[in-house]
């Protein structure tokens, strides 16, 4: 029945009852158990009337975000120059070059693969605990595999321990960034996204540092310290505000998979992971296949983490000024295009790092607004249970990217390798994803026109002492709409342009 009822309807009601009963209906709410629908009606109040506080200590978790993702998702990032370590010097004999391949994406695949579970927690235990499991288990995995021997070892250390303790911490703070800033949301998530990048940066060019002069092993273990201090302290720092917004904390709002701009989002993720995946953990290999040396190939990787880093807040800057969705679409098409035109071509250090720094900028734009731009298509509340079923959509193309992209590798008639199959399959990817989000963006355009005209028919028939006030946030009434409350799809739109800048 809630479902059916509108913001505004609710609204009212709920204000006249409180001016009718006053006190007394408040001590009454307190005495009696609510039905289900009076507690979607005032989850539905909560979440229209909650103003963000753009700002304050909502800083504070921005800074926790970042350096949880540097030494998360920054560590991951580094194990391109593991994986060019392994390669080139038979660490784990009888071990296939595949076989090193899927471990890299294994530990991003079942980083993906908790998010139900670590969802469902937060909601039962909440989210310092869910980001705390996450600390244990990552530092478990960075000190277990300083310990491995066989080929498997690594494969549960490196892949599936660390990819756990990455799941955890990220699903428990990436929404937390977004229920803090509305104007400013994209500029807080790019610089939140940007920790990867940084982190990335300093641990590609530390690995490649330590492994000479201390070995594999003590490698692991200093990332291991490093990122259980780090990690810890920003863990229980970090606050939530599930409750102020009403957060639906559901790991599976299956309703959601019924809309097409929903799927289309998917799509996007599906194809930004496939090329994202394959050029984050090739590029320092690649080096290798044009003369460079190792440790040419460790700074190769580190620009192009250098390029994520910086690019990210700039991203999240022009999407709040742009439009969110307007700014994913174009960037996903630049880094495909960026890979078609500039990779191929590549062959000296000058050009490889170049395009590193380059396509840094753009590549990782998926994880610089993928919050952003689903909250302006299932709204706030529907977050945690809509970036759930994102991430476990996300577990087949991450696990496979880069087993594709060795397996695509192929001898010249020089006898080296060559990545033009590569590189070719990692353009068309993007290209592939920046299609399915222009296809939401016509959605978006179209969502925005049918929210004014429910709002001027609103304030023709039904004006409300509150409506200057609610008209100043044109997100609500379209929130509510897309939240669940009615649906109403119709032609989209793709080549319109639009008429305010959320899109």
């Amino acid at each position: 029945m809630a479902d059916n009822i509108t913001v505004e309807a609710i609204l009212s009601q709920q204000d006249d009852h409180q001016s009718l009963n006053g006190e007394h209906s408040k001590e009454y709410a307190n005495a009696q158990p609510q039905s289900p629908a009076l507690v979607e009606v005032d989850a539905d109040e909560k979440y229209n009337r909650d103003v963000p506080p753009e700002g304050g200590y909502g800083w504070v978790c921005v800074a926790c975000v970042f350096w949880i993702n540097a030494h998360t998702w920054g560590i991951n990032s580094s194990y391109g120059v593991f994986l060019s370590y392994y390669l080139s010097h038979n660490v784990f004999p009888n071990t296939s070059a595949l076989s090193y391949a899927f471990t890299g994406g294994l530990s991003i695949s079942c980083a993906l693969l908790v998010a139900p579970l670590a969802t469902y927690l937060i909601q039962v235990l909440g989210t310092r605990f869910v980001l705390n499991v996450g600390v244990f288990f990552e530092t478990l995995s960075l000190i277990g595999s300083s310990f491995a021997t066989q080929k498997w070892h690594i494969f549960l250390s490196q892949g599936v321990c660390f990819g756990w303790g990455m799941g955890f911490l990220f699903v428990g703070s990436v929404g937390i960034t977004s229920q803090w800033f509305h104007k400013h949301r994209s500029v807080a998530q790019g610089i939140t996204a940007a920790g990867s990048g940084l982190g990335g940066l300093i641990y590609s060019l530390a690995v490649g540092a330590i492994i000479p002069r201390f070995g594999l092993a003590w490698a692991f273990r200093i990332l291991g310290i490093i990122a259980c201090v780090v990690n810890l302290v920003c863990a229980n720092l970090l606050r939530d505000r599930n409750k102020l917004v009403g957060s639906r904390l559901t790991a599976f709002h299956l309703p959601l998979l019924r809309r097409p701009e929903f799927l289309l989002f998917m799509g996007w993720g599906i194809f930004s992971m496939l090329g994202y995946v394959a050029v984050l953990f090739s590029i320092a290999n690649f080096a290798l296949s044009v003369g460079l040396t190792s440790h040419q190939g460790s700074i190769v990787s580190a620009l192009l983490n250098l390029g994520q880093g910086l690019g990210r807040p700039f991203v999240g800057m022009f999407s709040d000024r742009l439009g969110r969705i307007n700014v994913a679409t174009f960037l996903s098409f630049l880094c495909g295009l960026f890979c078609l035109v500039i990779w191929v071509f590549a062959d000296s250090m000058g050009v490889v790092c170049f395009f590193a720094v380059l396509v840094g900028t753009v590549a990782g734009t998926y994880w610089a607004t993928v919050s952003p731009v689903l909250a302006e298509i299932i709204g706030i509340r529907d977050l945690p249970s809509g970036l759930s079923i994102t991430w476990l959509s996300l577990v087949a193309p991450c696990t496979v990217s880069e087993a594709i992209a060795l397996e695509l590798r192929t001898n010249d008639a020089s006898g080296t390798l060559s990545y033009l199959h590569v590189q070719l399959f990692t353009g068309f990817m993007y290209i592939g994803a920046s299609l399915c989000l222009w296809l939401v963006r016509g959605w978006k355009i179209g969502e925005v026109e049918r929210a004014q005209e429910r709002r001027d028919s609103v304030a023709r028939s039904s004006p409300l002492t509150n409506e200057n006030e609610r008209m100043d946030r044109p997100a609500t009434i379209a929130s509510a709409s897309t939240s669940g409350a009615t649906y109403d799809p119709q032609l989209w739109r793709p080549f319109s342009l639009p008429d305010q800048e959320d899109v």
